[in-house]
C-alpha cells in the first residue's frame, strides 16, 4: 500500500523489474518461488494503483489485492523458503507451512463468503474483510510468513525475516494512524534483499573443486 495511485504504480513497476531480474538470476528450480516473489510483490501494487483509481469499493482489483495478500503470501512464502533451505534446517520448516496453508484455507474462505471491501481514507487504503478470529489468523499468518524467514537456516533469508518484522509493525502503525502507508518502500527493500539473495546463490550445476584431485601428469613428493 502507497500514499497514492501513482506512487502505487511507479513502486509497483520498479518492484515487478526487480522480480523478473531475480526469476533470471535463479540457479534452479527450487530457487524459483522465492525468486519470484518479487514479482509478486510488484504485481500486488501495481493492482493496488487500480484499487487507488477506482476509488476503493468492492470491484475486481479489490478481490484480486486480498487474494493475494492473504492467503497467497501466506502458502507462497513458507513453500517457497522450504524448497531452498539446507537438509538441517527443512524438518522444523513443516511448522510453518502447515499454519500457512491452514491459515490461507480460513482466508480463502472468509474471502468467499464475506464482502470484501475497500476504503480511501487520506494517503492509506483501509479494506475490510469480515473475518472472524482476526487475532488468530493474523497470528497463523506470521508464523507463516515471517516464521519461516527466521527459521530457514539462510543469513540472507534470516535478515529478511527480521526486516519483515520491523516492517509490518511499522507499515501497521503508519495505517492505524491513517498518516501514509509505506508498505511500497518495505516491499522494495524485501525485493532488494531477495535479489541479493539470488545473486550469492550457489550454481548447482557447478561442483566445488575436489581439493585431493592431482593434476595428471605431475607427479608429487
Amino acid at each position: 500500500m502507497c500514499w497514492s495511485a501513482t506512487a502505487d504504480l511507479v513502486a509497483g513497476t520498479a518492484v515487478t523489474g526487480v522480480g523478473v531480474a531475480c526469476v533470471a538470476r535463479a540457479r534452479g528450480g527450487r530457487d524459483l518461488p522465492l525468486a519470484a516473489l518479487p514479482l509478486l510483490l510488484g504485481v500486488h501494487q501495481i493492482v493496488e494503483a487500480v484499487v487507488w483509481e477506482s476509488g476503493g469499493g468492492r470491484g475486481p482489483a479489490t478481490m484480486v489485492w486480498a487474494v493475494i495478500a492473504l492467503p497467497l503470501l501466506a502458502v507462497w512464502v513458507p513453500a517457497g523458503v522450504l524448497c531452498v533451505a539446507p537438509p538441517h534446517a527443512r524438518r522444523r520448516l513443516v511448522l510453518p507451512l502447515a499454519v500457512g496453508a491452514a491459515t490461507a484455507a480460513v482466508l480463502a474462505y472468509g474471502l468467499v463468503t464475506a464482502p470484501v471491501t475497500a476504503e480511501i481514507r487520506e494517503h492509506t487504503v483501509r479494506y475490510g474483510f469480515g473475518l472472524s478470529h482476526a487475532a488468530l489468523l493474523v497470528a497463523g499468518y506470521l508464523l507463516a510468513t515471517v516464521g519461516s524467514l527466521l527459521l530457514s537456516g539462510d543469513r540472507r533469508l534470516l535478515m529478511l525475516g527480521v526486516l519483515a518484522a520491523l516492517g509490518a509493525f511499522v507499515c501497521w502503525a503508519l495505517w492505524r494512524l491513517e498518516f501514509v502507508s509505506t508498505w511500497c518502500a518495505y516491499a522494495a527493500v524485501c525485493s532488494v534483499v531477495l535479489f541479493r539473495w539470488v545473486r550469492a546463490r550457489p550454481d548447482p550445476g557447478r561442483t566445488a573443486p575436489d581439493p585431493a584431485a592431482r593434476t595428471p601428469g605431475r607427479r608429487t613428493g
